[in-house]
């Protein structure tokens, strides 16, 4: 299926929730703010929130530095 993530056409598989298009791209959950179609996906819905075609996400990767 084909989305939008960070501005970039992506084809996916299909029947992805939020959380496995975290690890699908290769991201650490825990580690991701996720907005899906302009809205915010809180942590906790993850796993349930369902990828839909023609979605749109804006993923933040958190990166620890000092």
């Amino acid at each position: 299926m084909n989305i939008t993530v960070n501005g970039e056409a992506r084809d996916v598989p299909d029947g992805l929730s939020v959380l496995r298009l975290i690890e699908h791209l290769g991201l650490v959950p825990g580690q991701v703010a996720v907005e899906q179609n302009r809205e915010i996906v809180p942590r906790a819905q993850h796993a349930a929130r369902e990828v839909a075609p023609g979605d749109a996400f804006e993923l933040v990767h958190f990166v620890g530095g000092g």
